[in-house]
Formats: structure tokens, C-alpha cells, sequence
């Protein structure tokens, strides 16, 4: 019997991200709400009574009145992924990240609730927690974490600015050093001090580099660049969708070759002789990054 599905927020970005993904997964059926009745508490609410899992793609007080909608329902209540930010850290919720931690993708799979990560977090905590875990980097070492991404990580609104007035070609942004997404970077790479968190986005699309700049010899164990690598390869052993790949020897790494892939890419550029090194994670942040993340959360939590 095929698993239902209620997409809550499918006309953004990630939620016809994640309908155009499930169209293509045999054994789920999508359920849907047309016109006014998608915003009729209600009507979702009768909805919800009726599917396996329920995805929200919705601002984060939205989520939140959804969740309440759900929980009302007592046993009938569907299983949910929420794609905003409002439930990352909340307790009796489970990350969404499957490559996390080893047997992390089978508490997603026993879960009723499962936060979408981030797609700057999934690159960050990708690079940081392996490396706190194996005790390469102390929990409280200072971290800079720097990143682009493509337009469409800003919603409906910077995709509508970028492609009608072409937008800025490159810009930084949350100078003020607050963002939403480092709680979960703190939570999940495991880190006791606050990192510097520096977003930009770039007038391309799609697509993300995450970079975490190191001087090794502040570092208590003074690892090598191979060290680092080599706490990457262990820690994502067997993980088909997060490589580990060769540092290019140019020196150089673009934001866009895995568009359209829900893959993650994981490097270390180092100079050993000045005992500095540079982490980059490189993804699409509308695939691995949203709705690729999603779908592979939704399989693990229907288990298809």
C-alpha cells in the first residue's frame, strides 16, 4: 500500500522541490489542498487525519501552528518533517541530517518528528563534527564559518529581485552576526562557543560553498591536513550521498557543479608549511540542502 504524503507549503521552493522528487518515488501518494482551503486550518487539519507523513514548508510561526494542528489530533496525528527553523533544537525532535552520527539515520527513521537541516548547517556540521568527535578540534575552539550560495536560498522574494532587476553580484549579509541557523550549527557540530557565522549570496541560481578556515598549530593535537581528511573519511564511511574528495590543485572550487544532485562534498586545502588549512563543503542548497535532504528523510521516516 502506498504511504500518503501532505506537503503544508507546497508552492514555495523547497515544497515543489521536494513534490517534484516524490513524483518520481514509487510507493508515496500525494495528497493535496486546492485554492482557499490550503490556508483553512481545518481543511489541513482533516487532511493531516488522513496521511502517513505530513511536510511543512512554511514560516517558522506557521510551522508552529501546524505542529499544534497535528498534535491535536492525538493518534491519529501523521508523522512530520518541518523544513523551517522553528523546531532544529526543540526538544522530542530529531535533526534530519541521516549522516550526522553513526545510527543517526535509523532514530530518523523511528521518529514522529524530524527537523530539515539547514543547507549552510549541513555543510558546516558536516566539516566540524567529525573532527570534534574525534577529538582533532576542542568543542570550544573559535570557528569562522564562511559561505555563498546561490539566490534561491533567500525565498520567493530575492529569486523574484535577482531575476527581474538582476541583483547584486555578490553581497555579505546578517553582519550584524546574528542568524537563525547557529543554534543548529552549535547544537549539531557540537561546538560550546559561538562561531562566527559570515552568509553571502552570489547572482547565480543555485548551489553553496561552506568554508572553515584553521591555523593547525592552535589546534591542541596540531593535526596535518591528511589527519583532517582522514577523520572525514572515517566518520562518512559508507555514506553514499557525502564524499570526501581530493583538494583540486588549482586551488580553486566553484558553487555549482552539483546542482540538481543531492550530493555533498567534503575537502581539505591545506598549506602545510604555514600550518594553515581551509575545510569547503560544496552542495546544492536546494537539493541536499532542502528538498533532496527532505526526501531522504521522508524515505527513511516511511521507510521506502
Amino acid at each position: 500500500m502506498a504511504k500518503t504524503v501532505f506537503i503544508d507549503g507546497e508552492a514555495g521552493t523547497t515544497g515543489l522541490g521536494i513534490r517534484e522528487r516524490l513524483q518520481n518515488v514509487a510507493g508515496v501518494e500525494l495528497r493535496s489542498l486546492s485554492g482557499d482551503k490550503r490556508k483553512d486550518p481545518e481543511a489541513r487539519r482533516a487532511l493531516m487525519a488522513e496521511v502517513d507523513l505530513a511536510v511543512l514548508c512554511l514560516p517558522d510561526d506557521a510551522a508552529k501552528e501546524s505542529v499544534t494542528l497535528a498534535d491535536s489530533l492525538g493518534d491519529k496525528a501523521p508523522k512530520i518533517l518541518d523544513a523551517s527553523t522553528a523546531h532544529r533544537v526543540a526538544p522530542g525532535w530529531v535533526y534530519g541530517f541521516a549522516e550526522l552520527a553513526a545510527g543517526h539515520a535509523g532514530r530518523i527513521a523511528s521518529a514522529a518528528k524530524v527537523s530539515n537541516p539547514g543547507c549552510y548547517p549541513t555543510g558546516a556540521i558536516a566539516l566540524l563534527r567529525p573532527l570534534v568527535d574525534a577529538g582533532l578540534m576542542p568543542a570550544d575552539y573559535p570557528v569562522t564559518i564562511n559561505a555563498v550560495s546561490g539566490y534561491s536560498g533567500g525565498g520567493k522574494s530575492m529569486i523574484e529581485a535577482h531575476e527581474r532587476d538582476g541583483g547584486p553580484a555578490f553581497e555579505l549579509y546578517a553582519l550584524s552576526l546574528v542568524h537563525k541557523h547557529v543554534p543548529e550549527l552549535m547544537a549539531f557540530g557540537r561546538l560550546m562557543r559561538r562561531p562566527i557565522f559570515v552568509p553571502s549570496v552570489g547572482h547565480f541560481r543555485q548551489g553553496m560553498l561552506v568554508s572553515i578556515p584553521l591555523h593547525l598549530d592552535t589546534l591542541p593535537a596540531r593535526p596535518k591536513a591528511g589527519d583532517l581528511k582522514a577523520a572525514l573519511v572515517a566518520h562518512f564511511a559508507g555514506a553514499g550521498q557525502v564524499l570526501v574528495c581530493e583538494a583540486e590543485a588549482s586551488g580553486k572550487l566553484e558553487p555549482e557543479a552539483l546542482n540538481n544532485t543531492d550530493k555533498l562534498e567534503l575537502r581539505v586545502f591545506a598549506n602545510e608549511a604555514e600550518h594553515q588549512a581551509v575545510l569547503v563543503a560544496r552542495l546544492d542548497n536546494l537539493g541536499k540542502g532542502a528538498s533532496g535532504a527532505a526526501v531522504q528523510n521522508i524515505r527513511l521516516m516511511l521507510d521506502i
